[in-house]
């Protein structure tokens, strides 16, 4: 059986609110087009009663009342992920016309690397991108035999960047589970997103930001640095900002970072995070009003975790929390 009524795809619900809907990693796209926002996370067969992990959507038209979840993708067989491995971090992009969703797949039993070679067994994970014509899906994948980023590399929370020439990018972190010091990476895609043009570049590590350093415990290895949930945005005066996530002795916690060139070169300088207390994978989106909304977990474990939303204030040259909209939960 579904966890609960909002987990039920087989029987979509009207009038659900966030404390409801078990969501992890969410992700809101808003639809001017039909005045609709669609808030994303994964399907688990666990809780959704589905053969296979998939991606789930629901519909607002304010913000306060859901309805779903909707099925919009499942993992499809032939694929290079497996189907009971796992969906992680579904966002979806308008892109020259068409809805692109990445999303993270895995596939633990092509194994890349294992101890004593390694720290922890490394397995093939990675963002993949599907197309649709409809923000409801259904997605397609576009590439079926690996991940956008090298398959050698153990990767996760790909999402769209496109750079001041219209050049598309995918913006990932590198697993701190590979690397034990998590890293965030660009690569160039195709003008159709359907496969990279370019090495990685490097953009920052997880333990560039001052404060995880002090959050380390002398002594204990290995130290580990996690890098999650990257996502891209511009200032109103045009400097750009990265937020993405770690942890911290209080659990999961929602940063920022700013390219102090203007550029994803960089070079990036950590800022102090936005939230915490077991808080993060947050992204930013803007209402129908023009407000600016943060949108995060809490807590992290599934599935208790449930999607918060937060009003923000856009400055010169990043966003700061205003105050969580507590009415947006009840």
């Amino acid at each position: 059986m579904p966890y609960n009524n909002a987990s039920d795809p087989f029987h979509p619900t009207k009038g659900l609110r966030l404390r409801d809907i078990p969501a992890h990693d969410p992700y809101v796209l808003a639809h001017k087009e039909t005045n609709t926002y669609y808030l994303y996370t994964t399907a688990i067969p666990e809780l959704t009663d589905l053969e296979r992990y998939g991606v789930l959507v629901y519909k607002s038209k304010d913000l306060l009342n859901w309805e779903g979840p909707f099925v919009v993708f499942k993992i499809p067989d032939g694929a290079w992920a497996h189907p009971q491995h796992g969906t992680w971090a579904p966002e979806v992009h308008y892109y020259n016309h068409k809805y692109y969703l990445f999303v993270t797949l895995h596939n633990r039993e092509r194994i890349l690397a294992e101890p004593p070679k390694v720290w922890k067994t490394n397995h093939l994970r990675g963002t993949s991108i599907a197309v649709a014509d409809s923000p409801e899906g259904p997605f397609i994948l576009l590439k079926t035999d690996g991940p956008v980023p090298p398959k050698n590399f153990m990767t996760l929370d790909g999402t769209l960047y496109v750079d001041e020439e219209q050049k598309p990018w995918m913006v990932y972190c590198h697993e701190w589970i590979q690397v034990m010091d998590g890293t965030f990476e660009a690569i160039p895609l195709k003008d159709d997103l359907s496969a990279a043009t370019g090495p990685p570049q490097h953009l920052f590590k997880a333990s560039d930001a001052p404060w995880i350093n002090t959050e380390q415990q002398p002594g204990v290895q290995p130290s580990i640095y996690v890098s999650d949930g990257c996502q891209l945005y511009r200032t109103k005066s045009g400097h750009l900002i990265i937020l993405w996530s770690t942890y911290n002795k209080e659990g999961y916690v929602q940063t920022i970072a700013r390219s102090k060139s203007g550029q994803l070169k960089g070079p990036w300088e950590q800022l102090e995070p936005l939230v915490g207390a077991d808080s993060g994978h947050g992204m930013l989106f803007k209402t129908f009003a023009g407000k600016w909304m943060l949108i995060l977990h809490h807590p992290f474990s599934t599935p208790e975790s449930r999607a918060m939303i937060y009003e923000m204030e856009e400055t010169e040259d990043s966003f700061k929390v205003v105050r969580p909209r507590t009415e947006l939960h009840g």
